[in-house]
């Protein structure tokens, strides 16, 4: 039976590439490419002379169909690669790694480059735990559903990837939604114009609203985000809470009520306690 890769390929620098995977490509029978016009560029700079057929999220249900018939009656070997990266990764591949495994073919992962752990390993914010969110919904409800979903996570790093048409949107929202918040936007990684900015999320979307090319490559954003915690209390404490809170982290008694994770109406009669014994 024949073997389905899963070759990591460059996300900018074509010199990335592993020597294992070209190998792969001068062997197999047959790349699938999410965008041949793209993929051809590459294998064109290493003299690589392979068929290639496209398979992207628009024609995946259908091509994985084809393209598992094709390895069980025809034993062939195939390479399946993105645009740049890791397949599988907020890319297609899933569907045919699934269908692949549910008919007992062969799968075998070529490593390489990788935009979200490129950037988390120059973004300076803690890497011993992260959760990754993929692309960010265009839709409001989703996007504040994801937002909700990295307040509520007991992990602090947080990694999204996002157009270069919606960063500053993005930043803007991630400014309202959060407090205290350190963050790294990465653009461009492994480019001549490889960028990456660092600091107070104030900081950073100040920087990045002064920078004309802005609207340009796709940007890997990381953030860490300690205030948004759950505090395991009980009622008669909140009120000693609220104010540990607001010492601690600098921030007005409004924001420390959205942060902490209680339940709002005891945290609301909590913060008109203080105010009744501040106004005595």
């Amino acid at each position: 039976m024949g073997t389905i890769y899963v070759v990591a390929t460059p996300i900018g620098n074509l010199s990335d590439i592993s020597k294992r995977a070209l190998d792969i490509f001068n062997n197999v029978d047959l790349i699938l490419a999410e965008d041949t016009r793209h993929s051809i560029k590459l294998l064109n700079y290493y003299k690589i002379n392979k068929k290639m057929i496209s398979y992207h999220k628009f024609n995946e249900n259908k091509r994985s169909i084809e393209i598992i018939n094709k390895i069980l009656n025809d034993n062939i070997d195939v390479a399946l690669i993105t645009d740049a990266g890791t397949p599988c990764i907020s890319d297609p591949g899933y569907i045919l790694i699934k269908e692949a495994r549910g008919n007992n073919i062969n799968i075998i992962g070529i490593p390489g480059p990788s935009a979200l752990i490129t950037a988390l390993s120059v973004s300076g914010i803690d890497s011993s735990s992260f959760s990754f969110y993929g692309f960010v919904p265009k839709e409001s409800k989703y996007k504040k559903k994801l937002f909700n979903d990295i307040k509520s996570s007991n992990i602090k790093t947080s990694i999204l990837y996002e157009s270069p048409k919606r960063i500053i949107k993005l930043l803007e929202d991630l400014k309202q939604e959060f407090n205290n918040l350190t963050i790294c936007v990465c653009s461009d990684l492994t480019k001549i114009h490889e960028e990456s900015v660092y600091g107070n999320i104030n900081d950073v979307l100040n920087k990045l609203k002064g920078d004309i090319s802005t609207e340009k490559g796709e940007y890997t954003v990381i953030i860490y985000n300690p205030n948004d915690i759950i505090v395991d209390t009980n009622e008669s404490s909140l009120e000693a809470l609220i104010i540990d809170y607001m010492i601690k982290n600098n921030v007005s008694m409004k924001e420390a009520l959205n942060n902490i994770k209680q339940n709002k109406n005891k945290l609301y009669k909590a913060s008109l306690n203080i105010k009744n014994i501040l106004n005595k």
